[in-house]
């Protein structure tokens, strides 16, 4: 089954990810998430698929969250709106299978969702 990765180029984890499901023939088809931004929509359908509340994809650590987002007390409409026009802050590589996706690491547990 074709594997959606949710993807930043500048992201290390999210490389290695994609090098990894080379090197084991999967086949997967790369969404680029900052050239091509998530909109509201999409980023409550990953949530879902994710079984996940927008927290658990924040990036906390980006100079983007602390400077701008840090002190905020945002609703998840409101934080999925801010992930819809700042995609740096969403947590990467995302992989989807289906209707189900997962954080793409550690590593490892890219491993167990293939094969699932």
């Amino acid at each position: 089954m074709l594997v959606k990765v949710l993807h930043n180029g500048n992201c290390s984890k999210s490389n290695a990810v994609l090098e990894y499901l080379d090197e084991n023939g999967v086949p997967f088809e790369i969404i680029n998430i900052v050239e091509d931004p998530l909109s509201i929509l999409e980023i409550k359908t990953v949530l879902k698929k994710l079984n996940q509340s927008v927290f658990h994809i924040i990036r906390k650590t980006e100079k983007l969250y602390l400077e701008n987002f840090a002190s905020k007390n945002l609703s998840e409409d409101e934080w999925i709106k801010v992930l819809s026009e700042n995609p740096s802050l969403i947590q990467r590589p995302i992989l989807i299978k289906g209707s189900v996706a997962m954080l793409g690491r550690p590593i490892e547990n890219v491993k167990y969702f293939i094969e699932k």
